[in-house]
């Protein structure tokens, strides 16, 4: 045999054998499924007036109102540093304004 045919013959094996470990390598790292969400511990619900003093430190103002909603965690009616009468929705685990509109 040439060198080029022991070379190339040495490939062939090369490719079959990884070829045929690729599946089960393939099998071995498959991600597993994440655990279910129950088992996950819940953060506590911040109260109103943790709610309040976080939007006050975020540099809103005249906070007029606060309600807990099932959609939107918590809903803040007040106005921004910017002076805009706005509606804010607040992660009620967080704190943090998930989104946030003007107020006619």
């Amino acid at each position: 045999m040439t060198r080029i045919q022991k070379t190339l013959a040495i490939l062939a094996v090369g490719g079959s054998a990884l070829a045929m470990g690729a599946p089960a390598f393939a099998q071995a790292t498959a991600p597993q499924a994440p655990a279910p969400a129950a088992t996950a511990p819940a953060a506590p619900m911040l109260t109103i007036r943790q709610v309040y003093d976080k939007m006050e430190a975020a540099g809103y103002r005249n906070i007029s109102e606060i309600e807990r909603s099932s959609k939107h965690g918590y809903e803040v009616k007040a106005y921004d540093p910017q002076g805009q009468r706005v509606k804010l929705y607040v992660d009620p685990q967080t704190g943090a304004v998930t989104r946030s509109r003007f107020d006619d």
